[in-house]
């Protein structure tokens, strides 16, 4: 038998044997992918935990329906309410655990950015799957009355500790599909709707936008959609086609970055890496003033990621 590289008698100690338990679990902590490692949306260096973070749970028969309530610290009255569909896969698994929020999809775009939303009249509302959906959220239970209901009641409980009559929805990738169809079936308690990298083509999960009748859609919709988004299922010319098809504006943005990961995940131009702040405050504008800002550009980054 050759001898061991570590040295004879390796495993003679306990001690020994801890030392090596110890690299390996070191190693594979180091090796946890940096997207992973912030799914969970509860870390040290999160900026958004400075801000206030309350989950809010509806009972609905047999499941119930979550969603995480952000906003400024000091703010007390609120005129706006701005409700976030994460994109895929859409859930959350929102809860409270040690009295603090914990959640996944830490990483995604709307959850990510949501601070750059507040001011002392806003209030966001991050909204989970149904609980009964956290195995398989699909696109056509998202087109169901049931699900319609389930937001609403949880738009309504939220609305009603928090002093606010109606919603801007915002969805963003798989999220748009969610907001789409809450938004049409509730349309006086969501006359604002904004649609950002949206999921306009059919994968595996569903039809996406590709088969909803948009003349059914009573909210005012505004799309944001990067020029370079390189996600196959969001490609920017549909963006173009459904804007003109629903005679809504498209606010284009261009630039940001550096990129890193695959096509259609968070840090790419599909989740507007690099320019979430500008593209977040643009939208925020739209929301206030109801005029469609300038297209939003930043000079793109392409130093190594970090």
């Amino acid at each position: 038998m050759s001898p061991s590289p570590f040295g004879t008698g390796l495993f003679s100690t306990g001690r020994q044997w801890r030392l090596i338990l110890s690299a390996v679990l070191a190693s594979a902590i180091l090796a946890v992918p940096p997207a992973r490692a912030q799914a969970a949306g509860e870390t040290a260096e999160d900026p958004n935990l400075k801000t206030s973070n309350v989950v809010i749970t509806v009972q609905r028969g047999s499941h119930a329906i979550s969603g995480l309530v952000t906003h400024a610290p000091a703010a007390k009255s609120f005129r706006h309410g701005i409700a976030l569909f994460p994109g895929y896969p859409g859930i959350m698994r929102l809860r409270e655990e040690e009295g603090r929020p914990r959640f996944e999809l830490g990483a995604n775009f709307l959850i990510r950015s949501r601070r750059h939303w507040l001011d002392e009249e806003t209030l966001l509302l991050a909204v989970d799957a149904p609980s009964d959906q956290w195995a398989s959220f699909s696109q056509h239970f998202r087109e169901s009355p049931r699900y319609g209901e389930d937001v609403k009641a949880l738009l309504q409980e939220v609305g009603r500790r928090y002093g606010i009559p109606d919603w801007t929805l915002v969805g963003t990738s798989e999220g748009s599909i969610s907001a789409y169809h809450v938004a049409r079936m509730n349309p006086a308690l969501a006359p604002r709707l904004i649609l950002t990298a949206s999921l306009f083509l059919a994968g595996r999960n569903g039809p996406g936008l590709s088969g909803v009748d948009t003349e059914g859609m009573a909210a005012r919709l505004l799309w944001v959609h990067h020029e370079s988004d390189p996600c196959a299922y969001t490609p920017y010319r549909s963006a173009r086609e459904f804007a003109e098809r629903t005679r809504s504006p498209l606010l284009t943005v261009r630039g940001g970055g550096p990129e890193r990961g695959a096509p259609c995940m968070p840090y790419s131009a599909h989740g507007f890496v690099g320019i979430e702040r500008e593209t977040v405050q643009a939208m925020r504008h739209w929301v206030k003033s109801g005029v469609v800002p300038p297209d939003v550009a930043k000079e793109q980054d392409r130093s190594a990621p970090r």
